[in-house]
Parts: structure tokens; sequence; C-alpha cells
């Protein structure tokens, strides 16, 4: 695993080597600049822990084509330094989309993760996603060190149907000793739609689960594409998966055996908001707890929800300590609504209207629940005075 994983290093950044070298110049501070630094310091950070790289360069998406087509001829594989992305490749992705709205919408940094539906832990075998995920984390990386102040990584793991979470420890330990990672994208359904893999309570997930604790890693529960016709991708895949994550912990003891394990259910839970009173109640048929002693000290909420009547429901159902400020920005639903004649996945204006949060409570979705739930996104933070 690690070869390859050097192999990747080594070969992927090409010849430009432009933003990786940084100088530190000396200012002399005025009192007003000073007292104008201290506002900027004081106030509350807009955290988005949902963002993926949809903008990566096309030779990204070539280079796994080709990699796809060698699965039926070797012939066609392509080699690690045949993918050649420049710095300034990666800063024309990047300055334009993500880090462009997120100046507009008013965003500071973002969880930064590879593209969900790219990972496709069903293609091929273990060699084949542990190759494709080393590429796309060194990019994520890659990201960070050009916009250190804007993003920060979480890492793809590079799961495969059938084989042992184990083969993954290698590549989190990398993505957080090497780049500085604080979070992983964690798959339920390696499989692509077919749910072929135990659930997320048996101890077949469990060395994943023990890196997460010893590194203080969250999870995000994030599947990615569905090779089942049964099961759209975005809209109904993924929302699925979120439900069903949800579940298998309420069923499980999980949490008895992992209590300072972190999951976050992303967009908005999936069905679980909506329907929580037919979790509670099942939780009463099954004789567990209530659900904030069962689940809530573990299970967190992310705010890709794009109606102002889902992010209402959502604060008035879900605990406020509970829900993680996220756009999922240039995704799955990247038009403007025609009602409101604003994205639908400028979240922050959703969070800005409802009439259910104090802005005590808006400083735990924007800031103080990411710093909680992600404790290395908060000492990398720490670490810059912030």
């Amino acid at each position: 695993m690690r070869n390859i994983a050097d192999k990747v290093d080594s070969r992927l950044r090409g010849n430009d080597d432009k933003g990786s070298i940084f100088r530190w110049i000396g200012i002399v501070r005025l009192p007003k600049q000073e007292n104008a630094d201290k506002a900027e310091r004081n106030k509350t950070m807009i955290i988005d822990i949902h963002g993926h790289y949809t903008t990566a360069p096309k030779a990204l998406e070539t280079w796994r084509n080709r990699q796809i087509a060698a699965l039926k001829d070797p012939s066609q594989a392509p080699k690690l330094e045949e993918l050649v992305i420049s710095d300034d490749d990666i800063r024309d992705s990047i300055e334009i989309n993500q880090l462009a709205k997120m100046t507009e919408r008013g965003s500071d940094l973002t969880v930064f993760s590879p593209r969900a539906s790219f990972m496709a832990h069903h293609i091929g075998d273990f060699e084949t996603s542990s190759t494709w995920a080393g590429i796309c984390n060194q990019l994520i990386y890659r990201v960070t060190q050009l916009f250190p102040d804007n993003f920060i990584g979480a890492a793809m793991l590079p799961q495969s149907p059938g084989v042992d979470p184990k083969t993954c420890l290698a590549e989190i330990e990398r993505c957080v000793k090497d780049y500085g990672f604080v979070g992983v994208n964690l798959n339920p359904d390696p499989s692509g739609g077919h749910w072929t893999s135990p659930p997320l309570s048996d101890r077949h997930w469990y060395p994943i689960y023990e890196a997460m604790v010893e590194y203080g890693l969250p999870a995000m529960i994030h599947v990615s594409t569905s090779c089942n016709p049964c099961f759209h991708t975005t809209g109904s895949h993924y929302l699925n998966a979120d439900t069903t994550a949800f579940m298998q912990c309420l069923t499980s003891d999980l949490f008895k055996d992992f209590p300072d394990l972190k999951f976050i259910i992303p967009h908005g839970g999936g069905a679980a908001p909506y329907h929580w009173g037919r979790f509670r109640g099942l939780a009463q048929e099954l004789k567990k707890p209530l659900l904030t002693e069962h689940l809530l000290n573990n299970i967190f909420f992310d705010t890709c929800v794009y109606h102002q009547p889902g992010i209402d429901l959502l604060t008035k159902v879900i605990p406020v300590d509970n829900i993680l400020f996220a756009s999922e920005m240039i995704g799955a639903v990247r038009g403007i609504d025609p009602e409101t004649g604003y994205y639908y996945d400028d979240t922050k204006r959703y969070i800005e209207a409802t009439l259910n949060l104090s802005e005590e409570d808006r400083f735990k979705i924007y800031e103080g629940n990411a710093r909680r739930v992600y404790p290395r996104l908060d000492a990398a933070l720490k670490a810059k005075g912030l």
C-alpha cells in the first residue's frame, strides 16, 4: 500500500511547483490594524464541513477512464506519471468555482474531499481503489497547500467490496500524518447500491473505527455512485444510505464499544429528522435508550438541505448541538431555485432566515460544533491563532 502511495506522491505533481513555497514578510502593525485583526479573530468562522472536488481538472477523469478501460484491456493501463496536473490547473479549477462561491456566500473554510460519485468503490479490485484513492487524496492535499486558509482535507478510503477494511489503514495514516487531514469519508456500501457489506454496527468495520478514535477523526457516512438501476445516485441512493446508516446505528449498541466515535450523516440525515417520531418509537420498541442518550453523543447531521422548510424542520427537530453547517456546493443540485432566485445549495441563507435559531445557536452550527466534532480541525485552527 505505502509503495503505491509513495508513487502517487512523487509522480502526480507535474512540473509546476508554484504555490509550494511560502514566504513570510514582516509587517509593522499599527493600533488600528491590531484592533481590526482582533475583531476579525472574534467573529464567527463559517466552516462548511461538506465539500467535494467536483471541478477537478479534466485530466483526472481522463486518467480514471483509462484505468477503468484497462480492467478489460490491460494494454490500456495508464501510468501514474501520465497524469500531469499543474498547480495552475488546480488554481484555475478552484478560484472560479468553489472559492468564488465561498467568497460570494460568506463562508471561510471548507472540509474538502474527493468527488463522492467518483469514488466508485465497486469498480475493479482493491488495487484499483488503492491507486485511485491515493491519487485523489494527494490532489486534495495540493488544494489545501495552495489555499491553506480556505480548505482542509478529508480522505477518501480505498474500499473495495468483500475486502477487509484493514486495507484502508495505511491510507488513513498517510492522510493524517503526511497531509494533515481532519476526517474521512466512509462508504457503508462499496458495492454501489447492492448492499453486500455488513451493517456499520458489525465488527467488520472495527479496524477503521479504532483508527478513527486513535487519530481523532470523524467519518462522514457517504456512499458513491449507484450501479443499481433501481437507485438514482444522488436522488435516492445517497438519501437511502443516510437513513440506512442511522437505522443501523439505532438497532445496535455500537457506541458502547466506541463511545468516542463520531459519525456525520450528510444531506440533513436522510429521512431521520422528518421521521423522528418513527425512529424514537422504534428505539422504544427495541428497548433502546432515548435517542438523545443512545445516538446523539455520536451522530451528527449536516445542513445539505436545499429549501427553507427543510432547514426549518431540521433545526426544530434535531438538537442544535448535533447540526453542522454544510452546503456540498457545486454538487448534486447546482441550479437556481426559480421560487427564490438563489442557488439551491446556498444553505447559509436558510440558516440565517430560520426563526428557530438564536445567534448562539448559529455560532454552534457555523463553527462551534465543527471544532468539537473535528478535533484535528480545531487544533489546526488554533495553531494559526484562530
